[in-house]
């Protein structure tokens, strides 16, 4: 680690080596808040989504296509976690110490997760659209085997597409590059390919995902509002009645998800294609970080069978016969 100095010495994140990047300067104290600060998140992330894939895994009757989508989703927000640690090094030291090709496999695994999130949310929010605008369609449209095709599809997709983003936007070895230092990890890319780059990867899923979700509200509140008048004029409520209103409060809370993700990812994008501070950019790096671990925590306030299902991981019944027939939601035996 580069502590600063009285006299301000350069340091270099390879000495011996001529075209070395030159460490970041900062104080001890700082270097302690930073590594606690990506620990703590780290830790906080893995744990959290590592509960939420346990349950929607072990009990049979979360295995529903919206919580397949949900457990993708939180897939990609644990291995979110366990690369902060590697990201960290890079930002906080600003320097990259494990060599040219592990940095090509990481900008792909890290492009890849961001993409993986977005398209989950954009499933989240054709699921969400088909059960709320055409009800009667759902079971028909929204089968189990086609969520996870359409799953399985986007991440090998989105791995593709950065793999040749990649390799196309010319990451050579630094001893091939003469505007690059030794021990930086970046892919350098054109004006035209970060602008294309984020339509494709931002700007159109979150365009998608913004217009769907504004229909669901509307067709959400207009049922909301029949049920309600129909109840208030003490008329009997049809189950089927009840079950689009659950469906709309399940839109809602979905809904908060993708609202904190494009809080935390559309400033970051914004920042990436302007001309802004080296601070700027890892301060809304961090806080694209901290999305991963808030998703959890939408799930313990909104859903009931997440907290239901926590309770049964961390007293360790499921461990006991049986015990991924239990009906999580009333707590029954199936």
């Amino acid at each position: 680690m580069a502590y600063e100095t009285e006299d301000h010495e350069t340091q270099y994140c390879f000495p011996a080596i001529n075209s070395s990047c030159i460490k970041g300067m900062r104080s001890r104290y700082e270097y302690n808040i930073m590594y606690v600060f990506v620990s703590l998140l780290s830790a906080w992330t893995v744990f959290l989504n590592l509960l939420v894939i346990i349950s929607i895994s072990h009990f049979k009757n979360l295995h529903t296509p919206t919580n397949l989508i949900i457990l993708s989703l939180a897939v990609a927000d644990l291995l979110m976690g366990l690369v902060m640690p590697i990201d960290a090094t890079r930002l906080i030291e600003t320097c990259w110490y494990f060599g040219d090709p592990f940095c090509r496999l990481f900008i792909i695994i890290l492009g890849l997760l961001f993409s993986a999130s977005l398209s989950n949310l954009v499933l989240i929010a054709v699921d969400r659209y088909v059960a709320v605008c055409h009800p009667l369609l759902y079971s028909q449209k929204i089968t189990t085997t086609k969520t996870l095709v359409c799953i399985c599809l986007s991440w090998v997709c989105f791995s593709t597409y950065n793999t040749t983003l990649v390799i196309n936007n010319g990451y050579l070895d630094t001893s091939l590059r003469t505007d690059r230092c030794y021990g930086e990890c970046s892919v350098m890319m054109d004006f035209a390919w970060t602008v294309s780059d984020m339509f494709m990867s931002f700007m159109f899923p979150c365009t998608l995902i913004i217009t769907l979700y504004l229909r669901i509200f509307y067709v959400a509140h207009q049922q909301v509002k029949v049920i309600n008048s129909l109840m208030k004029s003490g008329k009997c409520v049809m189950e089927g009645s009840v079950r689009r209103k659950s469906e709309s409060k399940a839109a809602l809370t979905l809904g908060i998800i993708v609202t904190v993700y494009l809080l935390c990812f559309i400033p970051y994008y914004i920042c990436s294609i302007s001309v802004t501070s080296s601070t700027t950019i890892n301060i809304l790096t961090w806080l694209v970080y901290t999305n991963s671990g808030l998703n959890p925590l939408v799930y313990a306030l909104f859903y009931p069978w997440f907290k239901k299902s926590v309770q049964h991981i961390l007293t360790c019944k499921i461990f006991q016969p049986a015990s991924s027939l239990i009906n999580i939601f009333t707590e029954h035996q199936l």
